[in-house]
């Protein structure tokens, strides 16, 4: 059975069903099967997913070389895959904040980042086809994302990443609180529910509320990032997604330990910083190819990783104030 698709005549239209196909039947078995009841996601469980989807986007990746592209094409979704899925580090942390101010219980972690990530799916879907139709119509408009991203990339290195988020002053929220009637449990983990003739939300909607809109912001990093690796909507979407989907596993694999890696901040700043001088090069037309550019971001990446395992986060010391 091949669904249909032409490998050889239409490569990557026919790639981009066989990926619409792969998303929609994990999504129906995750929500509808596997994890139809409420449970906490096991650390083997979360290891699991996290490996099954680096190994469909590696094998992804793999098929483009082979029929949509050859080793250019293949290069450019591993690059913006891999950028795609260190940014998603830092909203791991802001998720797990977040999940952490409304005292939602963990065994309603994965219906919340479910729901956060088909939300993702369909934002980013906006973010880049727009984004593509405003580069191909002024393509200077990709030197506005290489200063954007520079400048970005310089305010996360020197951004404290200990600052303490309040979800109360983010506007969604307050509109929601303002405008909706909000209950004050959790209601077995439903976002709606009635109470006699009213339709009230629970806390858990203004989670997915926040989630989303905390998603948008990070999008405003991410998408331009991508767009220095490629103008192709097949690529920046595709690689997008992925790497979002394995989010959600990464999560529950990094929860406990994230504050392990402090220095990942520093290299995703570099990162940034990085690609959107690349953007700005081309200006005066100095072009950094994609082999060069996969392997910085891969190189700092781990370097990154490697460094914050070895030198472990100082602790800062107490300071006391005594009256004399």
């Amino acid at each position: 059975m091949n669904f249909g698709l032409n490998l050889q005549n239409d490569p990557q239209t026919s790639l981009f069903v066989l990926f619409g196909v792969v998303i929609t039947i994990f999504l129906i078995f995750d929500l509808g099967v596997f994890n139809k009841n409420a449970h906490k996601v096991s650390l083997k469980s979360a290891t699991y997913q996290s490996i099954f989807w680096v190994v469909i986007s590696v094998a992804f990746g793999f098929l483009i070389y082979k029929y949509a592209g050859g080793a250019t094409l293949s290069l450019e979704f591993y690059s913006a895959y891999l950028t795609e899925y260190a940014l998603s580090v830092d909203n791991i942390f802001v998720i797990l904040l977040i999940l952490r101010y409304f005292r939602v219980e963990e065994k309603y972690y994965h219906k919340i980042l479910f729901w956060g990530v088909l939300g993702a799916i369909v934002f980013r879907a906006i973010f880049i086809f727009l984004g593509a139709y405003l580069v191909a119509q002024f393509h200077w408009i990709l030197y506005i994302f290489g200063a954007f991203l520079v400048y970005s990339g310089i305010k996360i290195f020197f951004t404290d990443e200990d600052d303490d988020l309040d979800p109360e002053q983010n506007i969604i929220i307050r509109f929601a609180r303002k405008y909706l009637r909000i209950t004050k449990g959790h209601f077995s983990g439903k976002f709606i529910v009635r109470r006699g003739a009213k339709i009230m939300f629970t806390p858990l909607f203004l989670v997915i509320l926040l989630i989303e809109s905390t998603d948008l912001i990070f999008a405003v990093d991410s998408i331009p990032a991508v767009f220095a690796i490629s103008q192709s909507e097949f690529i920046l979407y595709t690689s997008n997604i992925f790497a979002i989907l394995g989010l959600r596993a990464k999560f529950f694999l990094l929860a406990g330990i994230i504050d392990k890696f402090h220095l990942l901040q520093k290299g995703l700043s570099f990162i940034l910083i990085f690609i959107g001088a690349k953007m700005l090069l081309e200006i005066i037309h100095v072009h950094i190819n994609t082999l060069i550019s996969f392997s910085v971001i891969f190189t700092v990446l781990m370097l990154s990783i490697v460094m914050s395992l070895l030198i472990p986060k100082k602790k800062e010391n107490a300071v006391t104030n005594l009256e004399s």
